[in-house]
């Protein structure tokens, strides 16, 4: 948001442009799960992982809560009904720009589904250094699962990320101190070693007034 308005990019436009990607990354994500489903035999084991009815009903009570209470909120509350009206109409001319022309399409939606295989394969080529026994498919499936799971879920993240993919790699068929070591060393790789760069980039683009 700070970089967008750096570049002088309006705050509504800004906003509603990251939304857009939050909504495009969610839905790749969910898509290429479904491919993984498609064309893994391992799709079968997930149904172990699903909650049964009763347990459920926790889940959907609150869910509805939340999105009937905002929706109560939006409508009594003049002043902020206003601005998330706003920002709807503006994100909703941005997706018509965008998918008219066929690059930004092809870069929108090509990388948000590429960043999810990206990340699967990160965290296959760790499983197969540290001994997993899992197949880049089934270690794929896994990730894609785990993720999709707990974002649909009001729980925090992080940690319960981390704590649904050992669980959906254990129940892949791999042991527990080989699934906790893959996704601690996945952790290592893609979050703890890129901080020192990513800092002085940070630091460096401050000074360049760029954000």
């Amino acid at each position: 948001m700070r970089f967008l308005r750096a570049r002088g990019v309006p705050l509504n436009r800004a906003t509603a442009s990251i939304g857009l990607y939050s909504l495009v990354k969610g839905v790749s994500k969910a898509l290429v799960l479904l491919v993984f489903l498609a064309v893994s035999p391992a799709w079968r084991r997930l149904g172990e992982l699903v909650p049964d009815g009763p347990q459920l009903v926790p889940v959907a009570a609150l869910a509805g809560g939340v999105v009937t209470g905002a929706g109560v909120l939006l409508t009594a509350v003049r002043p902020l009904r206003r601005p998330v009206t706003g920002l709807v109409r503006t994100a909703l001319a941005d997706v018509r720009v965008v998918h008219a022309r066929p690059c930004r399409v092809l870069a929108l939606w090509g990388g948000a589904v590429a960043m999810p295989l990206v990340q699967a394969g990160a965290l296959g080529c760790v499983g197969a250094a540290l001994g997993l026994g899992l197949s880049f498919a089934e270690v794929a499936l896994a990730f894609l699962a785990a993720g999709t799971a707990v974002g649909a879920a009001p729980v925090p993240g992080g940690f319960a990320v981390d704590a649904a993919l050992v669980w959906t790699l254990v129940a892949f068929g791999a042991e527990p101190a080989p699934a906790t070591a893959t996704v601690i060393g996945y952790r290592v790789v893609t979050d703890w070693l890129p901080l020192l760069p990513g800092a002085l980039v940070l630091s460096a683009l401050i000074r360049a007034k760029v954000l």
